[in-house]
């Protein structure tokens, strides 16, 4: 029996000694607040709770040593002390996703009771056991600061609203609830006679399932069901681009990735469910997996499909005659093989949903980040009707790209739908790590010229990325790396040559900036190399190539407007001029998926009283501040405060929006949100809010004049925008990174706070990738799925991040504005490469980087 006490109630425990108290809080005492993010390898610090006055990791505690312990979680924080802490992190930006805010909220409340007045390197170094992917760690620091200020005075937690207007540090959408631990996530969310769900994974990367016995699996007390592949009533597979991806693989075929799921137990709790799917028995024939993706591609390779090639897709650009021919006759020529390296997303929040059956069809609790795309995928698996299923946003906790493939949808859908019962299915972190598709690692041979001038002549490019078992949307990934091969330069002759190749290794498919970020490595460490060869000045060459109005991307557009590379470089110019060792790059990253498809977005504004209004959209909030922008929006055109704004995301709207990705979302849902508020503000004129309750307002935006790469038209248009920006990486004297400047092209600023902080994010996940992080494998397998050995930074690893705002108006954007997500790392990894370079003189060629100088002795 161990006695405790529980955020000031007495708790008596007679139970397993052995059972976590992460397990304990919320499966048995339902307290949310406390996150799991790493499932259990305390490597993530979302479910810090305090036991006598000490930061404690729940996910690692037994409740064996709980034994006349006093343990709080948030709700056992004083009420005065827990708003100024949540206020705080609102105010200073640091809550994005919000998964992780809890966990800081309550590390916030140890140090502060113990140093009332940290130093911020204090604050940096006590944040250790937290990991936070999506804010780049500077406003969190800036927001424990604040309140430990607040604190020392005295001062009330008080919150100060700002003005709603576009321009403005309006807070984020549900930051409160978010920081505070109210906010539920699909994990959270518990309904009567829920059941639980899980998966059985295949052993190997390719080999033939035999047989699946489930014998023993089903002698489990609680097991309520298993489901295989003859269980699925519709079309087994799915598919972003192709349908080339099974819910469950079958006895007799093929296994193509360690994250193909054979088998589904569903029972009375996770941990049955979780026991069963272990003791399910599969047979197999093991064959040889296909991982070199040049292996895959030479002649005799297996197929990782059935009677299709390897090589998924070709993407060829040439223009301006022969590039080969064009370089060999430059005054300096740069070539380099670069390779890059495979990345996990690492949302803090595993992929999770939950289904239940409703009237005649199924509901559907998702966090992906495309609830149409979802119900069109579930549908089709389930033989239904699209309406006849509804599917809901539950508030992402990160996505990155990561959650655009369906994962656990389509199997709690299935289970629920079967049983007609709520089902909720979640991955571990292993299992999201072996089942989700990752960043590509891409092979990159390039060479291009400049003339004695210092104007770029010519581009070669032939690229190979590794996009693994299954398509996701890695052609589309390759056609970025195609089309954004000259970068944020104009090089009149280019050639391309990108090709997507499937192996055995875990899927690749969409993860911020998009094959942006792989060819700006490339590309950089070429031009840093022209430079060296040509004496020329490193920011010079770069402002004097940088695209202009009238100038053409690598696909051959010319763009019109709005084109801010040279004002980027400006802005970065006089820390360019002070710095000893440095190193540069600028990026390009388009808006919009583009290509001849049509972006497009709907919204449906609907006045319910006049102290609420519902605004109903399709794009998901993963903590990029869609919802707040528009709020903000709604604001500044029709004056309608925010604050009596419901923002939701529901299929049941009946307005479908595609995959939020591609940057596209505040231009497009910006621009649908214009037109409907156009008629509310005209309806404004002779009436007040009240006036038009019961009524609503439908807005739309589509974009459909891109066009088809190869398609003879007149005139180029690839995407309809691009977003630009340049970046400084500062070294110390002893090589290490002071201080990334980090200047970008918004076009409209639209929220100050929550600009910096997505700049600042992306800056955090491009020092990670360009230095530390890696996902390895070998034979078709995880070298480590632990959440550690990601490398993810931490704070007291991350250097000074300076943000510089450029506003440079884009012609389709709202109010000018541009897309942020991802052009905030497109030219970090390649930065810290050519400033690396700098310091030592070792140009590197592949990531993470060798950070070892030239001709060190270790």
């Amino acid at each position: 029996m161990i006695r405790f006490i529980l955020n000031g109630t007495n708790v008596t425990f007679t139970g397993n000694p052995e059972m976590k108290l992460l397990h304990f809080l919320r499966k048995e005492k339902h307290i949310t607040s406390v996150k799991d993010g790493c499932s259990g390898q305390g490597a993530c610090g979302a479910c810090m709770v305090e036991i006598n006055g000490e930061a404690r990791l729940s996910c690692l505690t037994p409740m064996k040593k709980l034994d006349k312990a006093v343990v709080n979680t948030l709700e056992g924080i004083p009420e005065a002390i827990r708003d100024v802490l949540a206020l705080a992190f609102v105010e200073k930006g640091a809550v994005q996703c919000g998964f992780c805010s809890p966990g800081f909220l309550m590390r916030t409340k140890i140090l502060l009771q113990k140093n009332p007045e940290p130093t911020r390197e204090e604050i940096r170094h006590a944040l250790n056991q937290n990991l936070c992917r999506c804010t780049g760690y500077v406003k969190i620091v800036d927001a424990i600061a604040d309140a430990a200020s607040k604190l020392r005075s005295g001062e009330q937690a008080a919150a100060t609203i700002p003005s709603g207007h576009v321009g403005s540090s309006y807070p984020k959408y549900e930051a409160y609830e978010m920081a505070s631990g109210q906010k539920k996530f699909i994990n959270d969310l518990f309904v009567n006679g829920m059941l639980f769900g899980a998966l059985r994974f295949s052993d190997h990367p390719r080999a033939v399932i035999k047989a699946i016995d489930v014998q023993e699996a089903l002698k489990v007390n609680g097991v309520v069901s298993i489901f295989t592949a003859k269980d699925i009533p519709g079309d087994r597979y799915t598919g972003l681009i192709f349908n080339d991806w099974p819910l469950m693989i079958a006895e007799g075929e093929t296994t193509r990735y360690i994250g193909d799921v054979l088998a589904g137990v569903v029972a009375e709790s996770e941990e049955a469910a979780r026991q069963a799917a272990a003791l399910i028995k599969v047979s197999y024939e093991v064959l040889p997996p296909v991982t070199d993706p040049h292996e895959a591609i030479s002649p005799g390779s297996p197929g990782v499909h059935p009677g299709k090639s390897n090589l998924l897709e070709t993407c060829r650009i040439s223009r301006g005659g022969a590039a080969e021919a064009v370089i060999a006759g430059s005054a300096f020529v740069a070539r380099g093989i670069y390779q890059t390296q495979r990345i996990e997303h690492a949302f803090l929040e595993t992929e999770a949903a939950l289904a239940m059956p409703e009237d005649s069809g199924l509901h559907l609790f998702s966090n992906g980040q495309g609830i149409y795309v979802d119900r069109r995928q579930v549908a089709s698996l389930l033989g239904l009707k699209e309406e006849k299923v509804r599917v809901t946003l539950v508030s992402s906790g990160g996505g990155f790209g990561g959650k655009e493939d369906i994962t656990v949808q389509g199997h709690a859908a299935l289970f629920a739908w079967l049983l007609k019962k709520p089902v909720r299915v979640v991955l571990s972190r292993q299992e999201s790590i072996r089942m989700h598709p990752k960043r590509h690692p891409v092979y990159m041979d390039m060479a291009i010229g400049c003339d004695r001038n210092g104007l770029l002549t010519g581009l070669r490019l032939y690229a190979i990325g590794d996009t693994g078992a299954y398509a996701s949307v890695g052609t589309k990934v390759m056609e970025r790396v195609a089309g954004h091969a000259s970068g944020a330069y104009h090089i009149p002759c280019v050639e391309v040559e990108a090709l997507t190749v499937y192996t055995n290794n875990i899927p690749s498919g969409a993860m911020r900036g998009f094959g942006a970020n792989q060819v700006c490595f490339a590309l950089e460490g070429c031009i840093d190399d022209l430079c060296r060869q040509g004496g020329f000045d490193r920011w010079q060459f770069r402002y004097n190539n940088a695209l202009t109005e009238g100038r053409m991307t690598a696909t051959g557009q010319v763009l019109r407007g709005g084109v801010g590379v040279r004002a980027t470089l400006e802005a970065i110019k006089p820390f360019y001029d002070k710095a000893r060792y440095k190193g540069l790059a600028c990026g390009i990253k388009n808006s919009g998926v583009g290509n001849g498809m049509p972006d497009f977005s709907d919204v449906i504004i609907e006045i319910v009283s006049e102290n609420k209004v519902r605004l109903l959209h399709g794009w998901t909030e993963m903590g990029q501040g869609v919802h707040t922008l528009t709020t903000q929006m709604l604001f500044e055109e029709t004056g309608i405060p925010p604050a009596i704004v419901e923002v939701m995301v529901d299929s049941k709207a009946g307005i479908p929006t595609g995959m939020t990705t591609s940057s596209r979302a505040t231009a497009l849902l910006g621009n649908a949100i214009l037109d409907a508020a156009q008629r509310i503000r005209k309806d404004l004129e002779g009436h007040q809010l009240k006036d038009l309750a019961g009524k609503s307002y439908r807005g739309n935006y589509t974009c459909d004049w891109t066009t088809k790469p190869g398609v003879n038209t007149g005139e180029i248009i690839t995407h309809f925008a691009y977003g630009y920006a340049s970046q400084l990486v500062v070294l110390d004297g002893h090589g290490r990174i002071e201080t990334v400047y980090a200047a970008h092209d918004a076009g409209k600023i639209m929220n100050p706070r929550m600009f910096e902080g997505q700049i600042e994010g992306a800056v955090h996940m491009g020092l990670g990738y360009a230095l530390s992080e890696d996902l390895p494998m070998t034979g078709g397998h995880l070298v480590s799925d632990g959440m550690r050995d990601l490398k993810i930074l931490r704070a007291r690893e991350m250097p000074e991040i300076v943000v510089l705002g450029v506003e440079v108006k884009d012609p389709v954007g709202p109010y000018g504005a541009k897309g942020l997500g991802e052009i905030g790392l497109v030219p970090t990894a390649a930065a810290v490469a050519n400033a690396l370079c700098d310091f030592d003189g070792k140009r590197r060629f592949s990531l993470p980087l060798d950070r070892k100088p030239k001709n060190s002795p270790q």
